[in-house]
This record gives C-alpha cells, structure tokens and sequence, in this order.
C-alpha cells in the first residue's frame, strides 16, 4: 500500500508539473491535474491539501530533476547542478513549473521561498567541500557564495526565458561560471572544472 501511494503522488505530481508549465497556477484546475493523472480529484485531495499545497510540492520537487544525474563532487558538483538543470529546464516539466511557480508564486498569494533554500543549502555544501578539498580561494564564503549562485541561477534563467525561451541556457550558465569561477577558485583548480553544456543521457 505503501509503495502503491508514493507512486499515486508521483503520477499526481507529475500531472500537475505538467499543467502548471503548461498553462500556469491561475489557468489550472484541480480536475484538469486529476484527469492528466488518470486519477479522481478524490485521490488528489488525499495526498494534497489544496492546489496550493500541491504547487508547493511542485516547487520543492526541483532538485528529482537534478539529483539523480550526479557522480562529482566539491567545487565540481557545484558547477554540474547548474549545468544538469539549465539542460532539464528544458526537457522536463517537473523542473520547468517548479521553476515556473517560484518565480511567479507573488501573483498567486504563495510567499514560499523553501525552494531557494534547499539550492542555497545544496550549494553551500558542495562550496564546504570544495573549501576542505583545497579548492577554493581562502577569503571565499560558502555561505555568500551559495546565496549569490542561486540569485544569479534565478536571473540567468529568467532573462534567457524572455530572449529566446531558454534555448541558449546552458550557453549563458557556462559563461556565468567563466566569470564566477575565477573569484573563487584556486589558479590550479580552474583548469580541472569541466564547464561544456551538459551533454545529457545518451
């Protein structure tokens, strides 16, 4: 039963990321989301609340997009979460409406900035480990560093968004750390930082 109900709120979540992208909070019903999921609007409303809870979850599902393409570590991993999701931002939905709702949660009466946490706190991890390894310049901090890559992820997307979709992103977030690597980073990690676009799953 168990295993049977985290796979209806995957479907449910799924649905919704979906119609979020597609059509945004206002434009989307609960039936809609429910109908995509094959589901009852009943089932919904046994694993969320409202639509707004389940927008919420779609903004903290983010990192299911990320996560799982992975393997680096320190300073790498930091750069490969940004490259990894400027390419899924645009090849999945889940991604795309988590996105999508965090900017746009103000029209919508959410002030939930959970999402921008959990990257913030990602972040300042990987800059920690990357500190212990040896990586990084020694007035670097992890803390000021994370809060201003998660801005900086924000306002390259929001920006590529507006010029042409979001088609050259992973293009704008490589030039983004050829400019931000060198502030941070120690003169014999720069050339071990592998900045190419993310080339995906084969």
């Amino acid at each position: 039963m168990q295993e049977r109900a985290v796979h209806t709120r995957e479907l449910l979540l799924r649905a919704a990321a979906e119609e979020f992208d597609a059509a945004g909070y206002a434009s989307t019903g609960l039936s809609k989301i429910a109908k995509r999921a094959g589901l009852t609007v009943g089932a919904l409303y046994f694993h969320f609340e409202s639509k707004e809870g389940l927008a919420k979850a779609v903004m903290r599902a983010q990192p299911q997009s990320i996560e799982p393409h992975l393997d680096s570590e320190g300073l790498q991993r930091l750069v490969d979460i940004t490259r990894v999701w400027a390419q899924q931002l645009l090849r999945d939905p889940l991604l795309r409406a988590g996105v999508r709702l965090s900017v746009e949660q103000g029209g919508f009466g959410v002030q939930d900035i959970t999402s921008f946490l959990q990257w913030r706190d990602t972040m300042e991890e990987c800059l920690r480990d990357a500190r212990e390894s040896g990586e990084l310049l020694p007035r670097t901090d992890p803390a000021r560093v994370a809060e201003f890559i998660v801005s900086a992820c924000t306002g390259v997307q929001l920006y590529a968004q507006l010029v042409n979709g979001r088609r050259d992103l992973p293009e704008r977030t490589v030039e983004m750390w050829r400019l931000l690597l060198p502030g941070i980073a120690t003169p014999g990690t720069l050339p071990r930082i592998d900045l190419a676009p993310w080339p995906g799953e084969s």
